[in-house]
């Protein structure tokens, strides 16, 4: 009897031990954010799949106004990770040999928030999946939606 309570006892003390280094491993993920849809995680180069964000040095035009949309887009996907725990799941890898995936925040899409918010686009060429975001932020005249703006991929091709 006294044996099995030493099996328990150790057998706890396992759990106890593996659940905080489990714990202070996930407090200890870098994140570095490059632009709006490309991030570091955990030194690992993350781009958002089936969404296209303004490029850094991009602007926009509203009311004869310069605008740093690739800034606001940034920004944007700053303060709405703050200092939250981001996971992501892997969709694919690109010829730029970077992870594809969608990313949540409290199981709440990223790229979904940055499409609805106006500050990305659904990228057709590579999925339809936010499409339906897209024209809710055009309807709403949502952040690029409200300006006066050159989609990024056309911006990449003549910079």
């Amino acid at each position: 009897m006294f044996s099995n309570k030493i099996k328990v006892f150790l057998l706890t003390s396992i759990c106890i031990i593996f659940f905080f280094v489990t714990y202070l491993d996930v407090k200890s993920s870098e994140i570095k954010i490059v632009d709006g849809d490309t991030i570091y995680l955990n030194n690992q180069k993350i781009r958002f799949n089936g969404i296209d964000t303004p490029e850094i040095k991009q602007i926009c035009n509203k009311n004869d106004e310069v605008i740093e949309c690739g800034v606001q887009a940034k920004q944007l996907l700053i303060n709405r990770i703050g200092k939250k725990k981001v996971k992501c799941v892997k969709e694919g890898v690109d010829r730029y040999k970077r992870i594809l995936a969608e990313c949540f925040v409290n199981n709440q899409s990223l790229s979904k928030y940055l499409v609805r918010e106006g500050y990305a686009f659904a990228y057709r060429k590579y999925s339809t999946k936010y499409i339906p975001d897209e024209e809710y932020a055009k309807k709403n005249k949502k952040g690029m939606w409200s300006m006066t703006f050159e989609y990024p991929w056309d911006y990449r091709k003549k910079n």
